[in-house]
């Protein structure tokens, strides 16, 4: 009985465990799929679920002509290990100090900088800014490190410099390093944009991030049926610019060589062209390199679109304009220079100290740039009502709008709200007014292009990454016209006086071959903290365009506060003239813009003078080598333009726009007379040269060149070709050349009675058997030319180089006088 009271107990304590059991099983049960379900869902949903951003990739930015300014390339980023994932592993960094020592070389860092990352409780770090987005070759040198190669050649497989490990990410690569930086800007180390073209359409250059979301199971691998989103990333635009590629490179050497000689406190150079308001250059110093902006930016500022500063006489062009558009100027009016005085106010003054030219002409007044003419035009005539709705028209005192962040507004500040009638006056010159160099630079190609008032941009288009097809593109868009046609070719012709003629103040921006136009300026300075002038301190500019009458290029050159004890007035001289004429020169060149050969000064010798006495002339004088330019590349015009400013005599074979071969090389040196052949793009109808006196080395260069096939005979110089002088060459002819030394008389003749053995001159005829060669008038070893009236045998010659005989005496032109020359052609400067 005992026995089964027992078993009966048991059979209960195991029920009621069961049923305790059970109810907690259930319970359980119950909580999880009611109270906690959506906790545990959410779990699960996370270990399922994955979801990654993908990242699109930042456009590139171009020149106009396609050439790579700055693009998305692969970086890498520097790690370390601290702490080992388990006992086993050894990969991680075991010297701090020795691989601070190690790295630092290479990432151009401080020991102590590695070290203090190397050596926290981190388990993994990275290296601060030192170790993000290190370039390929970087990459290179760490792994060289971390696995060499021994003296066998055979690569050392365990790791050298544990720890230390490598992933890959993108980086912002600026290819020209600090070429137009401040145009373009930067991106720093956490992809955000800073500056320039990178800021202003940073929306358009980054695109558009996308995500791809996909269920797995616990080993990792996707879910066939499980839920899944696919959004692509949507790639950035490439952006065009404006700017030209090779204009900038002449800006950025201009103003290189400016600031290593003068170190100004600030520069800005704009080129444009006029006709279409797009900004094809654009520079400033200081400037800083976008690939190390880390290391520190001296001048964050584009001049060119946010530093306000007075314009000075620069401003005169648009006072001009309106006075013109007013038919308030007359050029052949006269007005007594020197001062100007509204009543009880300062007197407004010449440049010279008020000394004044006298009574002058209005057109003297602006060659002059005289601040009377101007206060007269403003005050008197244009009033106030006037000139505020000129410098309004013409863009003063509002944005213009370029694509290019923080630009400033200007202030016209003395016309809006004048404390004094001189105030305002004092505008019409450029002082008492602030603008920005894109507001003169849009202002003024309006009177370049006949009137119209342009939006300038220096974005030219977007295009998409993939498919090339143009996106957006800027247009030529006109604000409004500000001033008729003929106000503004009256302006022009008026501004390209002051460069041509003199009294103009812009002699010294004179370009041969083309007609410049344009205007000078000078500003004081005034200290920002007490508003009043600093003695010494001064903005220097010159905007100008060019050709005058269908300008193709503006140039503004911008210099504040040179470091120079120079007098302002030789700053022109010193900086503002080398800057402006390289650039312009090169550029119309690179453009090949022809220059006008009638404005070319003659530097050869009268074409009315013998040639024999030019030969004279250059026998007697040293022969002095030169180093012949580089032709190639240059349009066929710029280079016998660029080889009459060198005294060369070249010979252009073919027909085409553009230089592709010259002989002898560049840089080679040359004699004066020496042939030099330069060869164009296009050879077909090329014309036969006159070959009379040459080499035969010349003969074979030019036939070499063309692939003209030729067959020679005799030695010394050419007598004789077979293919006349003039002829176009169509490629298939043969040309034959007879060639004979100077020394060897070309018909044997019998030496005169009583003169046995003598040598009879080259010169002595048959009439006159025994009559020796007279010494040439000149001064020369060229024969006296036969008199009145005598006959010259058929075996006569003419000189060497086969050049005609002078004439007779009495027939020679006078030589030129001191003055000829400066009457025929202005001097430039």
């Amino acid at each position: 009985m005992e026995w089964k009271r027992k078993v009966n107990w048991r059979i209960l304590v195991v029920a009621l465990c069961l049923i305790l059991t059970f109810s907690t099983l259930s319970f359980r049960i119950y909580w999880i799929q009611t109270a906690e379900a959506a906790r545990i869902m959410e779990t699960a949903q996370k270990q399922w679920d994955r979801e990654h951003v993908l990242k699109p990739k930042r456009g590139a930015i171009y020149d106009r002509n396609g050439e790579i300014l700055a693009y998305e390339g692969k970086a890498y980023t520097v790690n370390a290990r601290l702490k080992p994932l388990d006992a086993r592993d050894e990969d991680v960094v075991k010297d701090p100090y020795y691989t601070a020592n190690m790295l630092a070389p290479i990432l151009n860092a401080p020991v102590q900088e590695l070290v203090k990352n190397l050596t926290k409780q981190n388990k993994v770090v990275e290296l601060g800014r030192y170790g993000q987005k290190i370039s390929e070759e970087q990459k290179n040198r760490i792994l060289e490190l971390q696995y060499p190669k021994l003296p066998s050649g055979e690569q050392v497989k365990k790791n050298q410099l544990p720890g230390i490990y490598l992933t890959e990410t993108t980086r912002r690569i600026y290819p020209n390093n600090a070429f137009a930086s401040h145009v373009i800007g930067y991106l720093d180390l956490y992809d955000e944009p800073k500056m320039g073209i990178e800021l202003q359409l940073n929306p358009q250059l980054a695109g558009e991030k996308g995500h791809i979301s996909y269920q797995r199971d616990r080993a990792g691998y996707q879910l066939p049926d499980g839920e899944g989103e696919y959004i692509p990333a949507k790639d950035g635009l490439d952006v065009y610019l404006t700017i030209d590629r090779q204009i900038q490179d002449y800006v950025e050497q201009a103003l290189d060589k400016v600031e290593q000689q003068y170190k100004p406190q600030g520069m800005t150079v704009i080129v444009a062209d006029p006709q279409t308001g797009e900004v094809l250059a654009m520079g400033n110093r200081s400037q800083f390199n976008p690939n190390t902006y880390y290391n520190g930016i001296a001048n964050y500022n584009n001049h060119a679109v946010t530093t306000m500063f007075e314009p000075g006489s620069t401003f005169k062009i648009i006072t001009l304009a309106a006075a013109i558009e007013e038919k308030m100027f007359n050029q052949n009016e006269t007005y007594q220079s020197g001062a100007y005085t509204i009543k009880g106010q300062i007197p407004i003054r010449d440049h010279n100290n008020g000394a004044g030219w006298g009574t002058i002409t209005f057109l003297e007044g602006v060659q002059r740039s005289s601040n009377v003419l101007f206060a007269k035009l403003g005050y008197e005539r244009l009033k106030l009502e006037g000139l505020k709705k000129y410098f309004k028209k013409f863009g003063m005192g509002e944005k213009t709008g370029i694509e290019l962040p923080y630009e400033k507004e200007g202030s016209l500040i003395n016309l809006e709200k004048p404390r004094s009638p001189r105030d305002w006056a004092a505008t019409t010159y450029g002082q008492a007014a602030t603008v920005t160099a894109i507001q003169q630079v849009a202002a003024v190609g309006a009177i370049a292009n006949g009137g119209e008032l342009l939006k300038p941009h220096i974005v030219k288009e977007m295009r998409d990454p993939h498919t090339g097809a143009v996106v957006n593109r800027t247009q030529r868009e006109v604000v409004e016209r500000v001033v008729s046609e003929a106000t503004a070719k009256q302006t022009r012709d008026i501004l390209g006086k002051v460069v041509s003629e003199k009294p103009g103040t812009g002699t010294l921006y004179q370009i041969e071959g083309y007609q410049v136009a344009g205007k000078t300026g000078t500003a004081q300075k005034y200290d920002p903290n007490t508003g009043k002038i600093m003695d010494g301190r001064y903005v220097g500019s010159f905007i100008g365009f060019a050709p005058k009458d269908n300008p193709k290029l503006l140039v503004y050159v911008v210099i504040d506060d040179p470091q120079t004890d120079a007098w302002y007035a030789l700053w022109g001289q010193m900086m503002l003239a080398p800057m402006f004429t390289s650039i312009m020169e090169r550029s119309l060149q690179y453009l090949q813009q022809q220059p006008d050969l009638s404005l070319v000064k003659n530097k050869q010798i009268d074409k009315a003078k013998p040639k024999k006495e030019a030969q004279a002339a250059l026998a007697s004088s040293p022969a002095t080598p030169k180093t012949l330019p580089k032709f190639e590349g240059m349009s066929t015009t710029a280079a016998q333009l660029r080889a009459k400013q060198d005294n060369l005599t070249v010979t252009v074979a073919g027909t085409g726009t553009k230089i592709v071969k010259q002989y002898p090389e560049a840089y080679d040196q040359v004699v004066p007379g020496e042939q030099i052949i330069l060869v164009t793009d296009r050879v077909k109808g090329t014309k036969m040269p006159d070959f009379k006196g040459k080499s035969l080395r010349d003969v074979m260069e030019f036939s070499s060149l063309i692939n003209l096939e030729m067959k020679s005979t005799g030695t010394g110089f050419v007598t004789q070709q077979s293919i006349p002088p003039g002829t176009v060459l169509q490629g298939t002819e043969l040309l034959q050349v007879t060639l004979q030394s100077v020394s060897e008389p070309p018909v044997p003749t019998t030496p005169p009675s009583g003169q046995e053995g003598s040598t009879v001159p080259a010169t002595t005829t048959p009439n006159n058997p025994g009559q020796n060669a007279t010494t040439n008038p000149t001064g020369g070893n060229n024969p006296a030319p036969p008199s009145s009236g005598q006959q010259t045998g058929s075996g006569q010659q003419t000189g060497q180089g086969g050049a005609a005989q002078p004439p007779a005496s009495g027939q020679a032109p006078p030589p030129d006088k001191p003055g000829d020359q400066a009457t025929q052609t202005p001097t430039t400067p």
